[in-house]
């Protein structure tokens, strides 16, 4: 575990597998956390949640956008439009834990796509096409997130 503003970037080398945590803030007041991925995104497997969702969509050319409705500690569903491993056995719908204010924005950039979005169209998941990059919106490890063991289960299987 690291801190964004206390990260030795050579001390990455030795690690294969990031994941980056949710917040506070946004990905351009979070240290060097976009440097990171930027640096590492052919090579490591990452997984971000919250901001780390938003730094990754970031890095690789998309926006992020302030909600009109803030969702601290609302459990919401949330519809799986793609087949991906993170949500390999679960349901098409499943409810989900929500912590934030800021959301990636549409459209994503062409190495991106969504792969979950809520009853409002918002982007609540979202992969690289060629790299093993994936990011959540919401909060897998929250109590609001009744799949979230098997969402991070699926990753780590996936490694």
């Amino acid at each position: 575990v690291r801190r964004n503003d206390n990260i030795d970037i050579k001390e990455i080398d030795g690690y294969e597998n990031i994941v980056i945590s949710p917040g506070p803030g946004i990905p351009s007041e979070s240290g060097d956390l976009k440097e990171v991925i930027l640096k590492y995104s052919q090579s490591k497997n990452f997984l971000g949640v919250c901001l780390g969702q938003q730094a990754i969509a970031e890095v690789f050319g998309g926006e992020i956008e302030n909600l009109d409705t803030v969702y601290h500690g609302v459990a919401t569903e949330i519809e799986i439009i793609k087949d991906d491993y993170i949500f390999s056995n679960l349901p098409k719908m499943i409810s989900v834990g929500r912590y934030h204010s800021w959301i990636v924005k549409h459209p994503l950039p062409d190495d991106l796509e969504a792969t979950s979005f809520d009853k409002n169209g918002n982007i609540m998941s979202l992969r690289h096409k060629k790299y093993n990059i994936r990011g959540v919106q919401f909060h897998p490890e929250s109590i609001l997130t009744p799949n979230g063991k098997e969402i991070l289960k699926n990753w780590v299987k996936s490694l």
